[in-house]
């Protein structure tokens, strides 16, 4: 036992001491973190914190002594451009036409508006909308309709939550406007019961979703680039072979290698998390079992990954060579820093065939911070598959000192 922890101290030591090891292992992922936090800070931002720019234009003028229904759509939005509370921001930043406006040259106006992206949406409540509604409710056989026109801007992300939302609050308006008709029966509503999921209970932001990325990445790294490069050029050096004069043999070597490299990705793995916690505000808990047990297989495989890259390599040089053409298909195509949508078939197969892809998806779903798009069972036994590949191809090919 004392030879296994002489190994992994020396191991531990040796990489804390390369200046090299400190950057790619421990600076630049925290560089990474920063870098992608800052940039990307309000993606995912959670809508209950978000102000939309809404117009809100009412055209519709009801005859005297008739249902006057805009006037309920005109609340409603009215209550929605108030703060939500103490010190809070109101979800719409409500533009309306000053009395007296030229009424069709400020929807113009505000459609130009919409186009740069200066508005997430402008709602028109056309002429006998009122008379519209009631037609409908009251003579449903004339199939009469009522519409309300909501225009947006295709593809941004803002009129795609607004939309989003006023789908539920049309949903509201109309059941208001069933009930003053007397037409809304409680009894048969429809009750939605709502169940949050996820670690937090609530919405995460993109710090949350990336955390765990950056997290897998350190590892990747440190598995891909650090256990080949030390095997092999500790065997072209001939420091293996002066651990084999020694009563060391390959077995209590290999486990107080990885031991060392245990303890390398805990120190890298409490620098991430403590800057994301206290300088980003990341919520994820991955300390619970489930994203434990994740964090241990992603260690033991990119550990067995660099085992086969240093089987099937001869010198340094190669082992650096594979791991560098290895790299980037695999920490691009594995969804560690955005989620991977729609791709080529090619760049499909990469990515179904990566055990990044698996242990990213796997972690997040764990957590909270992702949908959890590949079926449990498979992010855990792709990585198995992955790890029993590499040793059986190390057993057979790794050679522990050329000169033996």
């Amino acid at each position: 036992m004392r030879s296994i922890l002489s190994v992994a101290r020396a191991q531990l030591a040796t990489a804390l001491r390369e200046r090299i090891t400190l950057f790619w292992f421990l600076a630049f992922p925290l560089f990474l973190l920063t870098l992608l936090a800052l940039i990307f800070s309000n993606v995912g931002t959670e809508v209950d914190e978000m102000t939309f720019d809404v117009t809100l234009v009412n055209l519709d003028r009801p005859v005297a002594g008739t249902a006057d229904f805009s006037a309920g759509i005109v609340e409603v939005f009215r209550r929605l451009g108030e703060p939500r509370g103490e010190g809070q921001d109101p979800l719409f930043a409500l533009h309306v036409p000053e009395q007296g406006a030229d009424v069709p040259a400020y929807v113009e106006s505000e459609l130009a508006a919409l186009r740069v992206g200066n508005r997430a949406a402008v709602v028109l409540i056309p002429e006998g909308f009122s008379a519209s509604v009631a037609r409908a409710a009251l003579a449903p056989e004339e199939n009469a309709t009522s519409k309300l026109v909501v225009h947006t801007s295709a593809g941004r992300t803002s009129s795609d939550l607004v939309v989003s939302i006023l789908d539920q609050v049309f949903v509201s308006v109309d059941r208001e406007i069933l009930t003053k008709l007397g037409l809304f029966d409680s009894s048969r509503a429809l009750v939605l019961e709502e169940r949050g999921v996820g670690s937090q209970g609530g919405g995460f932001r993109y710090v949350d979703f990336l955390l765990p990325g950056i997290v897998i990445m350190g590892f990747f790294t440190a598995g891909l680039f650090s256990v080949p490069g030390t095997i092999l050029f500790g065997r072209e050096q001939r420091i293996l072979r002066a651990y084999w004069v020694t009563p060391l043999n390959v077995p209590r070597y290999f486990a107080g290698f990885a031991l060392g490299h245990l303890g390398l990705c805990v120190l890298q793995f409490a620098c991430v998390v403590l800057l994301g916690r206290f300088a980003f505000g990341a919520r994820v808990d991955l300390l619970r079992p489930l994203p434990l047990l994740y964090l241990i297989l992603a260690v033991v495989t990119f550990l067995a990954l660099g085992f086969l890259v240093a089987a099937l390599a001869r010198t340094a040089n190669a082992g650096m060579a594979i791991a560098n053409i290895a790299n980037m298909p695999m920490m691009f195509l594995g969804g560690l820093f955005f989620p991977i949508g729609e791709l080529p078939v090619a760049l499909r197969a990469v990515m179904l065939a990566n055990p990044v892809t698996y242990l990213a998806d796997g972690l997040r779903a764990s957590t909270g911070t992702g949908a959890g798009v590949l079926p449990t069972a498979a992010t855990i036994a792709v990585p198995v598959a992955w790890i029993a590949l590499c040793i059986v191809v190390a057993v057979f090919r790794l050679r522990w000192d050329v000169e033996r």
